[in-house]
């Protein structure tokens, strides 16, 4: 097969890439048609091997805001990284903070590598979680497995 070269980014592409994040985070806002301020709220984090989205609802269950790793600017196979679970989480943590929520009930889907990552971040940018519930589907016996092939 032959040896495989490895790409290494310059320094400047890595800070240009940087920038780029940041921009499109800036760009991200809550709605402002959300009127009465929120004491609590359910944060659902699913975390597949391509993405990593987290929802933010009220506590009957209405979207207030959403954002994934392909909304933010990543592409292809870094939006399963854990680093672009932590920048969803920070940017969740922005809106979380306008919204002025004072305590979240987490519920965790999925088996990426964003799950952890985006609860730490939120735990270290000081949002206040009271729960954090694996809501991870477990097949209890599963389909019925296909019949024999007869030849």
């Amino acid at each position: 097969m032959g040896k495989k070269k490895v790409i290494k980014q310059t320094e400047e592409e890595v800070l240009r890439e940087k920038e780029q994040l940041d921009s499109k985070i800036q760009k991200i806002v809550v709605p402002s048609k959300i009127k009465a301020a929120l004491k609590e709220g359910i944060l659902y984090i699913s975390s597949t091997y391509n993405n990593t989205c987290l929802t933010l609802t009220d506590p009957k269950g209405n979207v207030l805001t959403w954002v994934s790793a392909g909304k933010i600017g990543f592409k292809g196979t870094k939006k399963g990284t854990s680093y672009a679970g932590s920048k969803v989480a920070e940017v969740m943590a922005e809106a979380i903070n306008k919204l002025k929520i004072n305590s979240l009930k987490v519920k965790v889907k999925g088996i990426g590598s964003g799950r952890e990552s985006a609860l730490r971040t939120l735990a270290a940018r000081g949002i206040n979680i009271v729960e954090i519930e694996d809501i991870t589907p477990i097949p209890h016996n599963g389909c019925k497995r296909p019949k024999p092939r007869r030849v």
